[in-house]
């Protein structure tokens, strides 16, 4: 069901608060945010109600990490499968007990069974889908036929085995195809990026094998915005524009926190922070350790590297991996496999229809 945020409310489930000029700039920029938060086991949209409020939309899926949206298409990797789904606005618009409210609707079409091999980013790209599968610290293809086709490792993996040597995480797509991955280590023993996780992180050219950028502390989120390379350095809290051929890069902004998950549309960044856990050995190691308290969402102007709104939780999401923009989009709605809601959407080409409404209540 959707939340209503309105600044500060009550202690419930998914409790937050927001700068008033956040509701106005989503709606100025026509888009939504989409948050997959492992810890809470929820892929949470929130979006516009208008220049003034905000609505909260989550939904349960097993382990959520990354997702794609690409147009009507999107992926969503989670604790042992990947979902894909398709967007019906047909359906969103007649969306029983709700109607005219939602304008897109991604429904459930095909469930990958992958195994638990710890997906992090995915992404839909001209074979197929392309998952960094982190447990096997490879790229591979996921297509039905097998739980996954390992089809690249960095030069240092020697073999491919699921011991999370390097913890290969980030990936970008350059022309359908994977062109650059991080990862926060070079280890080729079971989890030895472990060892030197504030400062052992890399960029790496997947097509050359190249390794761009070292030394990193825990890279994530990388992405290309209008020709140009962003990522986060999660251990040092920083957004930074890399260069490419210089092997080198800036730091734009000091989060003061543990950012991982980030968006740009326009000239807004949307980068997700989140809580570090008190019990974890290896988040103990970073500087900001006992500073990183705050789980939720920063927006940026990029240009000026000012930070013009945020949305923080006051409960229930502690750690966020990914954030996308949902473009064009005020109030998207998504069904899951759990329920059997969706079994009453029906498409076929040209037509769409609603099944026994009168069993939706949600």
């Amino acid at each position: 069901m959707d939340q209503n945020a309105t600044g500060n409310i009550g202690l419930a489930p998914f409790t937050c608060s927001f700068s008033p000029q956040l509701s106005e700039l989503l709606y100025k920029l026509k888009c939504s945010i989409a948050i997959s938060t492992y810890q809470a086991g929820k892929l949470i949209f929130i979006s516009p109600v208008d220049s003034d409020k905000l609505t909260q939309l989550p939904r349960d899926f097993a382990k959520p990490m990354g997702f794609e949206i690409s147009g009507d298409r999107m992926i969503l990797a989670t604790k042992d499968e990947i979902h894909y789904f398709e967007n019906s606005k047909e359906l969103a618009i007649h969306y029983p007990n709700k109607t005219n409210t939602y304008d897109s609707l991604f429904l459930p079409r095909t469930t990958f069974y992958t195994g638990q091999v710890d997906m992090h980013d995915i992404a839909i790209g001209n074979d197929g889908i392309w998952a960094v599968n982190t447990s096997f610290s490879c790229l591979c293809l996921v297509t039905g036929n097998y739980n996954f086709i390992p089809k690249w490792q960095p030069s240092f993996i020697t073999d491919l085995v699921s011991e999370d040597r390097c913890h290969l995480n980030g990936l970008v797509m350059v022309n359908g195809k994977p062109k650059y991955v991080t990862a926060l280590g070079t280890s080729d023993t079971r989890q030895g990026w472990r060892e030197n996780i504030v400062e052992g992180g890399v960029l790496i050219d997947v097509e050359t094998n190249e390794i761009i950028l070292d030394k990193l502390p825990m890279p994530h989120s990388p992405l290309i915005h209008d020709g140009v390379f962003y990522m986060l350095l999660s251990a040092s809290g920083e957004f930074v524009k890399v260069d490419l051929k210089a092997k080198k890069y800036e730091v734009l902004k000091k989060l003061e926190g543990f950012c991982r998950g980030m968006d740009i549309i326009g000239d807004y960044a949307f980068i997700a922070m989140s809580k570090l856990r008190k019990n974890s050995s290896t988040f103990a190691k970073l500087s900001f350790a006992e500073k990183a308290d705050v789980a939720g969402i920063k927006v940026l102007h990029v240009p000026t590297a000012a930070i013009v709104g945020e949305f923080i939780y006051q409960t229930s999401v502690d750690e966020i991996y990914t954030l996308k923009i949902l473009k064009d989009s005020v109030r998207p709605n998504i069904l899951n496999t759990t329920s059997s809601l969706h079994k009453s959407s029906l498409s076929i080409p040209g037509k769409t229809f609603w099944a026994n409404p009168e069993n939706i209540n949600q």
